[in-house]
């Protein structure tokens, strides 16, 4: 753990505290806090993060939890906005928590934060309804940026695992041009241009200005698209859209 600890603390050594009157146009737009529940079973892991993200004005740590049985607990008592969660614990893993949590608090948005690097691990984790997959390698600054992400929409996988996913979704879709049993859902043409937005990792408020509609109108079609095609989650919207061949890999 000691390996891992270390570079998610890191990255905030040369930053000083924001000025006033310097907060960005995210933050301008959000008027509470992003709620943060942390889900690891290091202690000083936990520690490590609340103290962290404690120096971001926008986000707010409002639990903490040891294993996924006991985050379970805290989402259905707290409401967080955003579970950053470990993979691997001990009673109860994160994945297998992702599900209870969705039923418990389908808000909240969840985040792998783990030194799992399996492909296993990362699809299972989609599955489960995640919206994010992040290795502890990579620096606070980057943890804080992928919250606030998460938090408005889009999805956020590290780089690595992102590689591991394309090369899934290619072998995936030449499965599917081999044998089709099933015809796909039929979208309407709005629902199909929501989709291909949704690909490209455009948030709601995005998507609502460019194709002229209001944000309310973009999550109503973002519900509809997904319980058409029975998905959990806008990044299992992606996996389809690539499978189908609706937004091309190159």
């Amino acid at each position: 753990m000691a390996d891992s600890f270390g570079p998610v603390l890191s990255g905030r050594e040369h930053s000083g505290p924001v000025p006033d009157g310097s907060e960005s146009d995210s933050d301008a737009f959000r008027k509470e806090p992003i709620r943060v529940l942390v889900v690891d079973d290091h202690a000083l892991f936990r520690r490590g993060l609340e103290i962290v993200l404690a120096q971001e004005e926008d986000i707010q740590v409002v639990g903490e939890a040891g294993d996924g049985a006991e985050a379970v607990d805290k989402a259905a008592d707290l409401l967080p906005d955003i579970v950053l969660m470990d993979v691997r614990m001990p009673r109860r893993g994160g994945i297998e928590a992702c599900t209870s949590i969705k039923e418990v608090a389908p808000s909240a948005k969840i985040i792998m934060l783990t030194i799992s690097d399996e492909e296993a691990d990362l699809y299972d984790a989609i599955k489960a309804g995640a919206t994010g997959y992040l290795l502890k390698e990579i620096s606070t600054d980057e943890v804080a940026t992928a919250i606030r992400a998460v938090a408005d929409g889009q999805s956020q996988i590290s780089p690595s695992m992102a590689s591991k996913l394309l090369t899934e979704f290619k072998s995936m879709i030449q499965r599917t041009d081999e044998r089709r049993l099933v015809p796909a859902p039929r979208l309407t043409d709005r629902e199909l241009e929501v989709l291909k937005l949704v690909a490209t990792g455009m948030n709601n408020r995005d998507i609502a200005k460019e194709l002229f509609i209001s944000e309310n109108t973009v999550k109503n079609h973002v519900r509809n698209i997904l319980e058409k095609l029975q998905l959990h989650s806008r990044m299992e919207a992606v996996v389809y859209a690539m499978r189908e061949k609706i937004l091309e890999i190159r």
